[in-house]
């Protein structure tokens, strides 16, 4: 089931989730966070409209959340530009197809989508710079992460040829 959420806090160990479902102690939980990612613990306890999560990650994942919270924490402060050039969404139809340039074709897991990209949850890592094609949008991989990698778009993309991937 999904349901939306703010996040009241956040930590690299924890975070505090304001929500109309309140999820039972022990509960696995899966919160998809602007700006931060997705997040993967078990409701600690709960309390009025929400509840507080552990953060389950390896200490590297760990550390580069926390770097990623500290930069949202201090980026107005000092006047640091905004790291993404458009905004993210996370697709309703998120199991798709990548086709690669040799012929090979997995099936993967869209994380985030937007008009010039995509991260893309994926076994294979293959080489920066492959050319791909998400659907008939042509890019190439642009980064490596834990759980896949991210593809710049050849060409910007719009909404429209987007809304096959954003309908439901």
């Amino acid at each position: 089931m999904e349901y939306p959420c703010q996040v009241q806090t956040i930590s690299a160990g924890t975070a505090t989730l304001i929500t109309p479902h309140i999820g039972e102690t022990g509960e696995r939980i899966i919160a998809y966070v602007d700006h931060v990612g997705r997040l993967e613990g078990k409701v600690l306890r709960s309390f009025s409209g929400g509840f507080a999560m552990s953060v389950n990650a390896t200490a590297h994942k760990r550390d580069k959340l926390a770097a990623k919270i500290t930069w949202i924490a201090n980026r107005h402060e000092l006047s640091l530009p905004e790291d993404r050039r458009h905004e993210r969404i996370i697709p309703n139809r998120n199991i798709t197809e990548i086709k690669m340039e040799d012929g090979r074709s997995y099936e993967v897991r869209i994380l985030d989508l937007s008009l010039s990209g995509a991260a893309i949850e994926m076994d294979v890592r293959p080489a920066m710079g492959t050319l791909m094609w998400l659907g008939n949008m042509r890019g190439r991989v642009v980064r490596h992460f834990d759980e896949g990698i991210a593809i710049e778009f050849a060409i910007l993309q719009t909404h429209d040829t987007l809304r096959d991937f954003i309908a439901q």
